[in-house]
Order: C-alpha cells, then sequence, then structure tokens
C-alpha cells in the first residue's frame, strides 16, 4: 500500500502524456481507490507510532505544534489553552506530551480550521475530555455525514463525525473570542479549500493561522469537490492579506512558519496560474493539454513542488474553473 500513489500517479502521467502526444482524448484512467484512514496513511508513509512532535515558539503564549498533518497553533496562558486544529486522536498523548513543554496539557478550546481529517480528527478524542469545538458552520455540517475527499490519486472516505466530536460553537462570517489576555478573529470570507474555512488571527501576537488556504509545501490542495475553488482560495487570502501588516507571523496548514510578505507572493503565484489555466480552458483545450502546457513550470522550484503536487494542483483548478 506504501506505493499506491506513487503507481497511480505514475499510471496517471502515462496517460496523460499518452494523450497530449496523439492529440486526442485519452481512454478514462483507472478510478482512483477509495481509501479508509489506516489505508491512507500507509499510502502517504505516515506512522503514528513513529512520529515526533515538534514545537516552535513563534511568540509569548503562541507556539506551533508539527506532527502528522496540520500545523497546530497553541495559546497559553492563564485562561488555558487554546488549540487551532488537532490532527489526529493517535497522536493525542504525544500532543498533550509537547503541551506538558510550555502549558497544561489540558485543552479547553479547539477552532478547526476546515472540516478534513488531518486536521480535525483529534476532535474525537478532545471531544470526549469537555474541550470546547469552534468551526465554520459549513464544516460543522460536512462533519454531520460521510465525505470523499478526492485527492486525484487516491479518495479518502471521511466518516461522519459522532456528536461528541462535532463543533460546540458555530460561526457564519466573523466571530471574535477573547483568551489569554487578547481577541482571537474567526473569518471567513467564502468557498476556498473547502465551503468551510477560517483564518484564526491572534491580534496579540500579530499572527494568523491560516489552515489549508495557504500551504507552505507546495502549491495548495483545492477540495473542488467538496465546494473549494481556486478563485476563493485566492480571494480568501487577499482579503487576509487586507487584516493583517507585513510583520504578521503566518502559520501555514502545511509547512514552515512565515511572514506576510510570503503568503503575497504565493498569491501572485496563483492568481497567474489560474488565469494561465482559465485562458488554456477557454481556447478548448482539455486537462491533458494543460498538463502538457506546463502552466506552472517557473514557480514549481520556487514553492518546493514536486511532480506529484503539481498533477493535483493542476487538477483540481482544471475541476474548479470547469464546474
Amino acid at each position: 500500500m506504501e506505493r499506491l500513489i506513487s503507481i497511480v500517479l505514475a499510471a496517471y502521467f502515462a496517460i496523460l502524456a499518452g494523450a497530449a502526444q496523439a492529440h486526442s482524448e485519452p481512454e478514462a484512467p483507472t478510478e482512483a481507490p477509495v481509501l479508509e484512514l489506516e489505508a491512507l496513511l500507509a499510502a502517504f508513509g505516515w506512522d503514528f507510532e513513529d512520529a515526533q512532535i515538534r514545537i516552535v515558539k513563534v511568540a509569548d503564549g503562541l507556539h506551533v505544534l508539527f506532527g502528522l498533518g496540520g500545523n497546530i497553533a497553541v495559546s497559553s496562558g492563564e485562561d488555558g489553552v487554546l488549540v487551532v486544529d488537532d490532527q489526529f486522536p493517535q497522536l493525542m498523548p504525544k500532543i498533550k506530551k509537547a503541551l506538558r513543554e510550555f502549558a497544561d496539557d489540558d485543552v479547553d478550546v479547539a477552532i478547526n480550521t476546515h472540516w478534513h481529517f488531518d486536521h480535525a480528527e483529534g476532535n474525537l478524542t478532545l471531544g470526549k475530555e469537555g474541550t470546547q469545538i469552534i468551526a465554520h458552520k459549513n464544516s460543522r455540517e460536512k462533519m454531520l455525514t460521510d465525505n470523499i475527499v478526492n485527492l486525484v490519486i487516491v479518495k479518502y472516505d471521511q466518516k461522519a463525525y459522532p456528536a461528541h466530536g462535532l463543533p460546540d460553537v458555530t460561526f457564519d462570517k466573523a466571530m471574535s473570542y477573547f483568551y489569554n489576555g487578547g481577541e482571537i478573529e474567526l473569518l471567513h470570507f467564502g468557498a476556498a479549500h473547502t465551503s468551510g474555512d477560517a483564518a484564526v488571527i491572534f491580534r496579540k501576537q500579530n499572527a494568523v493561522h491560516m489552515g489549508d488556504i495557504f500551504n507552505n509545501t507546495g502549491y495548495p490542495f483545492i477540495d473542488a469537490g467538496n465546494g473549494g475553488h481556486i478563485d476563493g482560495m485566492i480571494s480568501f487570502c487577499e482579503k487576509v492579506l487586507a487584516e493583517i501588516d507585513d510583520d504578521t507571523i503566518v502559520i501555514p496548514g502545511h509547512g514552515p512558519v512565515t511572514r506576510a510578505p510570503e503568503m503575497r507572493r504565493y498569491v501572485e503565484i496563483l492568481r497567474t496560474t489560474r488565469d494561465r489555466i482559465k485562458a488554456m480552458i477557454d481556447d478548448g483545450m482539455s486537462l491533458e493539454e494543460i498538463v502538457a502546457a506546463e502552466p506552472t513550470a517557473e514557480f514549481n522550484e520556487e514553492l518546493g513542488a514536486g511532480a506529484p503536487n503539481v498533477a493535483i494542483y493542476l487538477d483540481r483548478v482544471y475541476a474548479s474553473l470547469t464546474k
């Protein structure tokens, strides 16, 4: 199973290359397999037992935990511990051990930037422990049902959450939560990575957690099958940038912590590649022809994007622009 993604991706590229060379429509590729969590983790090469939780202090009272899945922001202080995203239940003992390095290990509040498994599955543990869970209302709606997350080369069957794992508090466009001596602002600017994204601004520390609207390890994944859209990704980032300044600490959904100028450059790249792909679609080019034209080529190295990441990005941008 650990070779599944590379095998499927190799077949995917072979089909696309053959189609582009022949200037004709390819035969339909084999349907991407639908996996449950154990198989998906094996395909990604993720191992809970071997996983290490790394701690980075980004400001007084604000840390980031890096493990498997989405980055976790941690606000700690006189009111207790608040986390933004919570990874997996299987990692919670290691997460709590890391918390004890600088705070209490009882998590009082958990904010979900969105509903995807690698960011919110820890709800299943924290909810049982009495943690208050907060998310955008659309994310809670998605957690009520089973959903297929189309990762292009594989699909993940994310199951509905039990009652204890669901958000207790939801918001629509904006919400302020005053905790540990500062305002924590939750903002939603429409569908982007999913239909239920939240940017979380820590006003006291001048920091923002972007969830998967901003990915600092390559091109973003756009969940076009569940309301995500490239136009929304760009617009959401632009509106968050209008709320912050160049000194703002930016915590991405994945990858190292950075500052606002790097996110501004990321938006420029998304806008440029979106415009190129849209123009190609308007000219009647197929996905296969767009992949062969390599509209992202000049940015791939800058973003650290490998072939799988590029292939998934092009597919999901195409899907969102042709819906």
